[in-house]
């Protein structure tokens, strides 16, 4: 059985200090974590590669071409694929997208998504259905003999528990922090914490073990939102 800590985090495009961002990953210790808001203009790839190098962790895919969605996780995991999705959008708002790596944890392969959903109620619904449907291909077997893959989703709502797509998300997926809460959980803002639109979405495979905000350093210097850590269980 393997252990594996997925911390999903909306980092204000770095605004506020990547040294900052960076401190506050480290404290949380650990294995994945799902980035909403990099950098996605001038010198986004240098900005992302020093994060990830701040945070000890290894750039795994997403920036840009995932509309400023990242995945970052330990040296240690091995990465079998990649995808970077751009999700459908309309101007003005800022483009949408999923990074998502199959790593291979403790001998098992699983899918992990970091998205970043519309602030339109009906483009983030259909952005919903859209990233089911990628991750549920990536969950099939690889090969005639393999297991198939569980998938943990992680990222920045824009809405909360009680909203739709929430709803779709948790029926498809475990809500994490509905499974195993600690703490609060509220996410935005980081500064006056009420509401909570950030989430990790588990695999019913995996056991949920805990879920929650970390209860470290720097939150409310670091960016407007805090992040969520969960600990999950994987056979």
């Amino acid at each position: 059985m393997t252990r594996l800590r997925v911390l999903s985090y909306n980092v204000l495009s770095l605004r506020l200090g990547t040294d900052r961002v960076a401190a506050v990953i480290r404290a949380c210790d650990p294995d994945v974590v799902c980035v909403q808001e990099a950098p996605r203009f001038f010198g986004w790839r240098r900005k992302c590669r020093a994060l990830a190098d701040a945070a000890g962790l290894r750039l795994v895919t997403g920036g840009r071409p995932a509309g400023a969605v990242l995945l970052l996780a330990r040296p240690s995991l091995r990465v079998v694929t990649t995808r970077d999705v751009k999700l459908p959008w309309h101007p003005p708002l800022h483009r949408r997208g999923l990074a998502i790596a199959v790593l291979d944890a403790g001998g098992r392969e699983v899918v992990f998504a970091s998205m970043h959903l519309s602030l339109d109620d009906a483009e983030r619904r259909a952005q919903v259905d859209l990233t089911l449907r990628d991750l549920a291909a990536l969950a099939e077997p690889a090969a005639p003999a393999a297991l198939d893959r569980p998938v943990v989703l992680a990222g920045d709502v824009n809405e909360t528990p009680d909203d739709e797509s929430w709803q779709v998300l948790a029926e498809a997926l475990q809500d994490a922090y509905a499974v195993a809460p600690r703490g609060d959980g509220l996410t935005m803002s980081a500064a006056t914490p009420r509401r909570r639109i950030d989430a990790v979405f588990v695999d019913r495979r995996l056991r949920v073990v805990s879920c929650g905000v970390p209860d470290v350093a720097g939150l409310a210097e670091a960016s407007d939102h805090r992040p969520v850590l969960a600990t999950l269980e994987i056979t």
